[in-house]
Parts: C-alpha cells; sequence; structure tokens
C-alpha cells in the first residue's frame, strides 16, 4: 500500500509540476537521494526527489463498524486494518547554476498541496481502491531537527520540505475465521 500511495503522490505532482512549468519530462522521481555506498544516483540528478523518512501507526483511527444484514448469521472475522502516518521528504535535488530551479519545484510542490491536500477518490480517480484518502500536511521542523533528518539521510542539504501523509491503511482483506453471534435471550412475560 505505501508503494502505491506514494506512486500516486508522485505522479499527481509530476503532472501538476508538468502543466505549471510547461515542461515535457517528470521531474519529481520516488527514490533515495543517495545510493547505499553514498553516492548520489544518476537518476536523481536535477529533480525533485520523493523519499519516504518515516512510518508511524496511528493509534486513533478505529475500525468503522459494519453492521450485517442478518443478526445470526455468520460473520467473518479479520484482523484490525493498520492505518499508518508516513513523512515523506520532497527534495529539490538540483545543483550549482540550476539552484533557481531546486527553489521553483519546492514552490510548486508546496503550491500543488496547499491547492489538493487531500488526494480521494473524486479528484484523482486512479487512486488504488483499497485507499480511502491520503491527507498531506506540512511537517513543521526546527532547524535541529532538519538538521539531524539530513544526517540520518547521510546527505548534504537540498531545499525540501516534509510533508506527513495521513491514513495510509494496510488491509489485505485477510479472513482469519468466523463468529456466529450470540443473542440474548428474550424472556416472555405472560399476562
Amino acid at each position: 500500500m505505501i508503494d502505491l500511495a506514494l506512486g500516486v503522490i508522485v505522479a499527481q505532482l509530476n503532472q501538476a509540476l508538468r502543466r505549471a512549468f510547461a515542461i515535457r519530462e517528470d521531474i519529481a522521481v520516488l527514490a533515495n537521494i543517495l545510493e547505499q555506498d553514498g553516492r548520489v544516483g544518476p537518476q536523481v540528478e536535477n529533480k525533485l526527489v520523493v523519499s519516504l523518512v518515516n512510518i508511524e501507526r496511528e493509534s486513533v483511527a478505529q475500525r468503522d463498524a459494519r453492521p450485517g444484514r442478518n443478526p445470526m448469521a455468520r460473520a467473518l472475522v479479520s484482523p484490525e486494518p493498520v492505518h499508518l502516518n508516513l513523512s515523506v521528504m520532497f527534495a529539490a535535488n538540483f545543483s550549482g547554476s540550476n539552484y533557481t530551479e531546486a527553489l521553483k519545484m519546492i514552490s510548486g510542490t508546496i503550491g500543488f498541496f496547499q491547492s489538493r491536500p487531500v488526494l480521494d477518490h473524486r479528484n484523482t480517480p486512479e487512486l488504488d481502491r483499497r485507499i480511502e484518502r491520503l491527507a498531506l500536511d506540512i511537517a513543521n521542523l526546527s532547524v535541529s531537527d532538519l538538521s539531524n533528518l539530513w544526517s540520518i539521510l547521510s546527505g548534504k542539504y537540498v531545499p525540501s520540505i516534509l510533508y506527513r501523509v495521513r491514513m495510509v491503511s494496510v488491509d489485505l482483506g485477510q479472513i482469519s475465521g468466523q463468529t456466529t453471534p450470540v443473542m440474548r435471550p428474550q424472556a416472555a412475560v405472560s399476562p
């Protein structure tokens, strides 16, 4: 599910950036900024790199109550879905004389998510049917927190913004059993 959620975010962002800046190629890529050996990969040069930097479990979300048609019928039992919040970094990896392009792409990214902070099936028909919606909020980081994040990423800072993507649900729809509802006995009172 995480790959599908981030994939649709990148696709939507690419469409918006192509329209906004009259460019023909995709500028946003879903990738790590650095390869495992510490080198910058060629696929992220002069690109807006979208990277997953953290996954958190959403503990507030609760399962929808789904009343059955027949209270005496057996009900399927399945594990509760896991609701996740993703921390996603949008980093403009443009160097040298392309620095203004980096700022332009970060501004375009902020503008797109400001105008469309929620991706759902109404405004994003290609959103996987198992994902109800994706809500994006800017995650404010202090300079110290930002420095720590870039240290963890083993990279040198480039213009970037961190968004929290709320409510990615992982539910494989697996059935673990069946249950028959227990009905409360009804006592009849005769006059």
